[in-house]
């Protein structure tokens, strides 16, 4: 019902920035992107997927993890259903597939069980 397409990943050299963005479709008429509750998550190499900042339905609630805040920024664009993530200062560290996701309501939001993916984009940081 809901397709996530990630996009702006690639190479970047350390201290440097990149921003991502995610394009939804909806394929029911049941929920709104504004309803949604949005999420960037990513995936190291050789890791297990983690989240990195999460955005509420509404766009005035967001969550960073500590790693992430300061220089990560999550946003949206509902009259575009687009879901953006401004990285700056990265590091070699934020390698990762980055990937964007979407929960239905509040309660999976919370519990970052998240019931829609995306394919994730590549980010590379070289030092």
């Amino acid at each position: 019902q809901v397709q996530l397409v990630e996009s702006g990943g690639g190479s970047v050299q350390a201290g440097g920035s990149r921003s991502l963005s995610c394009k939804s479709i909806l394929w029911t008429h049941e929920i709104s992107f504004s309803q949604l509750c949005m999420g960037w998550f990513r995936q190291p190499p050789g890791k297990e997927r983690e989240v990195v900042a999460v955005i509420y339905s509404g766009e005035t609630t967001t969550y960073y993890t500590d790693d992430a805040k300061g220089r990560f920024t999550i946003s949206r664009e509902n009259a575009v259903n687009t879901l953006y993530l401004q990285m700056n200062k990265l590091k070699p560290e934020d390698t990762a597939n980055y990937f964007c996701a979407a929960a239905t309501d509040r309660d999976r939001c919370t519990s970052r069980e998240f019931n829609y993916w995306g394919k994730g984009t590549q980010v590379t940081v070289s030092s």
